[in-house]
């Protein structure tokens, strides 16, 4: 196994989040939470398990351990949608409230021990995890105050990672086909 697992982790991950953070910012209906389970769970949790496997194959642990930490919350965040909306998991109506903010809760600390870890890579990444924090954080609010303009404020959030996602997706493929990657930023600490 050879060449960069990013080439495919970083578009899932970037269509993912668009899904995402249309239905945050209501493109789709409130009754339409479903919309973007499709592409979340087909594209973005598999392209993230893919290339989760491919890094561990070329011995890219860190690479590995970020698309395999992107592959649960993805494939657990379309679970928990399809749960509560289906009630398969027996959820009472007066806990779904809870059980969504025990999901990001439960996600924020992981993203934000993710964002430590990675305060030796070029400032991008710290950046763009800080964003997906912020991101979790704002919904976690929304979620808790049943606010529909925190919802769509954690939506643009959402929106401003994506596109650091795309400018990272066009670095790793500049390399892929023998360019120079795009300036990514020293990292907050040194080696």
């Amino acid at each position: 196994m050879s060449g960069d697992p990013a080439t495919v982790g970083v578009p899932t991950f970037v269509v993912g989040s668009i899904a995402l953070g249309l239905t945050l910012v209501g493109y789709v209906p409130p009754a339409a939470v479903g919309t973007p389970v499709a592409i979340i769970l087909a594209a973005t949790g598999i392209g993230q398990l893919v290339a989760a496997v491919w890094a561990a194959g070329i011995g890219q642990s860190a690479v590995a351990s970020i698309f395999g930490i992107f592959t649960g919350f993805w494939l657990s965040y379309g679970i928990l949608v399809l749960g509560l909306t289906h009630d398969w998991f027996s959820v009472p109506s007066d806990s779904a409230t809870a059980t969504q903010a025990l999901f990001l809760i439960s996600w924020l600390v992981t993203v934000a021990l993710l964002t430590l870890a990675t305060l030796r890579l070029p400032v991008a990444y710290t950046l763009l995890f800080a964003l997906i924090d912020a991101a979790l954080a704002i919904v976690l609010l929304a979620t808790l105050q049943g606010s529909a303009e925190l919802k769509a404020t954690g939506g643009y959030v959402v929106f401003t990672f994506a596109a650091l996602g795309c400018y990272l997706f066009l670095h790793v493929m500049s390399l892929a086909t023998g360019g120079r990657g795009l300036p990514l930023g020293r990292p907050v600490l040194g080696r």
